[in-house]
C-alpha cells in the first residue's frame, strides 16, 4: 500500500490534519491508515476530488474519536497537553524556518490553543487556516453550507483571540535564549529567570499522573521563578538536555539513561526575546515517538 501514488500524495497532509484534530500522532497514523485500508475496498468510480473525499473520512474519524477522548480527559490526572512532534540529533535541520515553511507546521502553543474549540470548529479552522481549503470543499467534508462554515471560522477566531506570533529569530537566537532559560532554572537563579521570562508566563506540565508534575499551572513570571528556585534549591534537577525542534520551533529533550524523559517548549513573545509560555511534557505515554526513533536509529 504504501507505494500507492494516492497514498504517496495525501498521507502527508491527512496525517498532519488529524494530527492537529487529536494531538496526538500515534492516533492519527492509525486513522489515516484506517481510512486507506476503507478507501481502496470502496467503488473509487464516482470520486470526482480524491482530496476532500480521503479529507472527510478522516475528519469525520477524528470527530468520532474526540468524543470520547474528551471523556477520558475528565479523570486525566494534572494538565492535559498534545503530543509534541519532535526533531533531534542528526535529524534536526540546520534551518528550523526552512522547515517550518516547507511543512506548513504550527506552533504547539497553537496546538494547545485548538483545545479551545469544539470538534467541528477545530476542523474547520484547520481545514481553512493550516491547509487552505476552499470554503466549498470545507463544506462538503464536514457537512456543513459554505455560510455555515464561514460563521464557524469567524466563532473558533473569537475563541482563540490572538494567535501567538511567530518570531523572526533564526535558531542560533532561539538556542541562546533556551539556552539561558534551562541554565537558569537549573542553578535557581532567580535574578537571570525574571529577565527572560514574560511578567504574565505560564508554566505547564503534563505528567499524566505516571511522573512527578505540577498539577496546576503555574502562573506568572515570580511564581515560575520561585518554582524553579524551589526546585534546584531542594536538590530536584534535571540536567542533561539536548537541542531538539518541536513542532517546527527551537527546544529542548531530555534524556536519562538514554530514555526520553522530558520535551520542553516554549511560546515566545512577539519580539522573541522573552518566554511567555513554558510547557513541559513528560507523560511517558507522549514520549514514545521519540522512543521509536530511537530505535529506529539504533
Amino acid at each position: 500500500m504504501n507505494t500507492n501514488p494516492t497514498y504517496e500524495t495525501h498521507r502527508p497532509l491527512l496525517t498532519n490534519l488529524a494530527y492537529r484534530m487529536l494531538g496526538s500522532k500515534g492516533d492519527a497514523e492509525d486513522i489515516v491508515q484506517d481510512v486507506f485500508l476503507e478507501y481502496y475496498q470502496r467503488d473509487q468510480s464516482h470520486i470526482e476530488h480524491e482530496k476532500a473525499y480521503l479529507a472527510r473520512m478522516v475528519t469525520n474519524r477524528c470527530l468520532n474519536l474526540q468524543s470520547s477522548a474528551r471523556k477520558r480527559r475528565e479523570t486525566y490526572v494534572g494538565n492535559w497537553l498534545p503530543e509534541p512532534d519532535v526533531a533531534y540529533g542528526a535529524a534536526l535541520p540546520s534551518d528550523p524556518l526552512e522547515l517550518w515553511e516547507r511543512n506548513e507546521t504550527i506552533t504547539y502553543a497553537m496546538l494547545v490553543m485548538l483545545e479551545q474549540l469544539s470538534g467541528i470548529e477545530r476542523a474547520v479552522f484547520l481545514l481553512r487556516e493550516t491547509l487552505s481549503f476552499d470554503y466549498d470543499e470545507i463544506a462538503g467534508i464536514v457537512g456543513k453550507s459554505e455560510a455555515n462554515c464561514r460563521k464557524i471560522i469567524s466563532r473558533a477566531k473569537q475563541k482563540l483571540g490572538a494567535v501567538p506570533e511567530i518570531p523572526t529569530f533564526r535558531s542560533e537566537r532561539a538556542a541562546e535564549l533556551a539556552g539561558a532559560f534551562i541554565a537558569a532554572a537549573e542553578t535557581g537563579n532567580t535574578e537571570a529567570l525574571l529577565g527572560i521570562l514574560t511578567e504574565d508566563a505560564v508554566m505547564i506540565s503534563d505528567g499524566g499522573g505516571k511522573v512527578r508534575a505540577a498539577i496546576f499551572p503555574i502562573i506568572g513570571r515570580d511564581r515560575v521563578a520561585a518554582f524553579y528556585e524551589g526546585l534546584a534549591r531542594k536538590g530536584i534537577v534535571s540536567r542533561g538536555y539536548i537541542p531538539a525542534l518541536v513542532n517546527g520551533q527551537y527546544g529542548l529533550l531530555l534524556f536519562e539513561n538514554g530514555e526520553p524523559k522530558r520535551v520542553v517548549t516554549f511560546q515566545w513573545d512577539a519580539a522573541g526575546e522573552r518566554i511567555e509560555r513554558i510547557f513541559q511534557i513528560m507523560n511517558p505515554d507522549k514520549l514514545t515517538s521519540v522512543t521509536n526513533s530511537i530505535a529506529d536509529l539504533s
